[in-house]
């Protein structure tokens, strides 16, 4: 088939095993050429030996139960051949007179050495990938169910194969058919995605083209919104490149790189991973210049990485104080604001430097402006809960810290309320600031809040109510409302899931100097409860169970 100077004579190569033969037939004539060459000996050598190597790979490759079978050996035999014609050409084009110039020929035997270099390391990985496992389906085969879906697998395994297999350009033409295939079924690709799959996917990232890094980080996003590669993608080293694209890409690319970031950034590992290869600063650039989706998730992959308190620190250094703080007053979407408020309840959790920063860029004012919504959210509560011991009472009744209280309590949504009670257990350490809170009307709304279904909304509210009766005035607002003592009664229960039991008895022994509310608690039964809770040495239970005892001992001598 192959004339002793190189010359291919015409032949019309159909099946694989005629490809395989007519690559076996050239190896031995482009070796021979080679070896002729008398110019560049040192790059000749290194050709020659790549040559060698090729039969081997050829004989793994045939002698693979599928290889007749699929259609990626016929082009890896075909991409051979090409490589082979072109080795025996440049030898013989080197041996002669008018080869053209030095390093126009060095320039083309670099090439040549990685072509084959491409065709061996590709040999390889169709057996590796074991996509030659996956033989096609004959169409005329249909006879169950299963036999269709077997077939898209071994299509949708071909084609993940040929982002590992050839040069650049049949990687992208894969790249777009995934793309688009992920579009339509992404269920089946990520059936069949395996860790070569996404080792090759990242590598492309890299690419020097930027519309196949677009498309790339595009499938790479879905991969990550899908929750079931996240830890493939960051052993493969997805992060450095994302990074890159959110520095430096294009739009889309950007967006899609940020996106990918704010799944990962679910984990504190690649959380901790993304502050150690310089993620924060170009998240950090996103939140101030991008459309409003990267925005968005550079915001919330923010706040996933400040819930992990060692590179706090680290983010305030960058400035995410500033840039959160702005996102409350500026965010383009309702979400970036959320993350954002998320972010500094997370940095000001036990940061006092931090807690300072916040407040001296005007933290406390936005997170305040922030509440005034329709329905104030638990994360700027929370802020507000944490930096109110860092402040002065005047200036958080001068901002308006109290109506605000109110706002949450009333209408906020139950997480919301369960910070704004625990923020009035913290700000409530004196008189006056007990007196503003009972008369700005906080005390009915923690009162229902003790009929709330989750035992840590009923534990704060208890609390709060058992500070807050301290004072007198407080008392009389409390007595007033008719659900106090049948509610306070309910938190005597002895179970170990009830953790309001000392504040409920706390609550109750200051309401207790009144006659009417000490027959109320008789007859919904605190005597019982109280009794158990004498013996489980919960403090004040003893003293008020006695006070109640008398009393009751007191109206069966009076009915006699």
């Amino acid at each position: 088939m192959v004339e002793d100077r190189g010359k291919e004579v015409v032949v019309d190569i159909q099946s694989v095993e005629d490809w395989l033969c007519h690559a076996q037939e050239l190896v031995p004539v482009a070796v021979h050429k080679a070896r002729e060459v008398k110019g560049f000996p040192g790059r000749w050598k290194m050709i020659i030996s790549k040559l060698e190597q090729i039969p081997s790979r050829l004989s793994d490759l045939s002698s693979h139960p599928c290889f007749s079978k699929n259609s990626l050996c016929k082009e890896q035999l075909q991409a051979v051949s090409k490589t082979l014609k072109e080795a025996i050409e440049l030898a013989i084009l080197c041996m002669g007179d008018n080869y053209c110039g030095k390093l126009r020929t060095q320039s083309d035997l670099d090439a040549l050495s990685g072509k084959l270099d491409l065709n061996l390391r590709d040999c390889g990985l169709l057996i590796k990938t074991g996509v030659l496992g996956e033989a096609t389906m004959p169409s005329a085969v249909a006879g169950s169910s299963t036999e269709p879906e077997a077939a898209i697998h071994s299509n949708t395994r071909e084609l993940l194969a040929r982002l590992q297999i050839g040069h650049l350009e049949a990687k992208h033409r894969a790249l777009d058919t995934l793309v688009e295939v992920m579009k339509e079924d992404e269920k089946t690709v990520l059936a069949v995605m395996g860790r070569s799959n996404i080792a090759a996917l990242v590598q492309l990232l890299t690419a020097t083209s930027p519309c196949i890094r677009e498309k790339t980080v595009t499938a790479i996003c879905s991969l990550a919104e899908s929750g079931s590669c996240e830890n493939w993608l960051v052993s493969e080293g997805v992060l450095p490149p994302l990074i890159r694209l959110v520095e430096s890409g294009s739009t889309v690319g950007k967006e899609k790189a940020t996106i990918s970031l704010q799944r990962l950034s679910m984990s504190t590992e690649t959380a901790r991973a993304i502050v150690g290869h310089g993620g924060v600063r170009p998240l950090i650039q996103i939140c101030r210049t991008g459309d409003s989706v990267s925005q968005a998730a550079a915001a919330c992959t923010l706040k996933n990485i400040s819930a992990v308190p060692e590179v706090r620190q680290d983010l305030a250094e960058e400035g995410i104080v500033k840039v959160m703080i702005n996102l409350l007053d500026c965010g383009i979407l309702l979400g970036s604001k959320e993350y954002a408020a998320e972010c500094l309840q997370n940095l000001t959790a036990s940061n006092d430097n931090l807690k300072r920063a916040v407040i001296s860029e005007g933290g406390i004012r936005s997170l305040l402006v922030y509440l005034d919504g329709p329905l104030p959210q638990e994360s700027a509560v929370g802020a507000l809960r944490n930096l109110v011991s860092s402040v002065s009472m005047e200036m958080l009744v001068s901002c308006g810290f109290i109506p605000r209280l109110v706002h949450v309590l009333r209408s906020g949504s139950l997480g919301a309320q369960q910070a704004a009670a625990s923020a009035i257990c913290r700000v409530c350490t004196s008189a006056d600031m007990k007196k503003l809170v009972g008369e700005a009307g906080c005390i009915p709304l923690l009162i229902k809040l003790l009929e709330a279904k989750s035992n840590s909304v009923r534990e704060v509210s208890a609390q709060a109510i058992s500070s807050l009766v301290s004072l007198s005035q407080n008392r009389r607002e409390v007595k007033r409302d008719d659900k106090s003592v049948p509610n306070l009664v309910q938190l005597l229960d002895p179970s170990p899931q009830n953790t309001a039991k000392k504040y409920a008895v706390a609550s109750l022994a200051s309401l207790a100097s009144s006659k009417k509310r000490k027959r109320l608690m008789i007859s919904y039964g605190a005597i019982g409860y109280l009794k158990k809770l004498t013996e489980m040495d919960i403090p004040g239970a003893k003293k008020l169970l006695e006070r109640l005892e008398r009393r009751k001992l007191r109206s069966l001598f009076g009915k006699k």
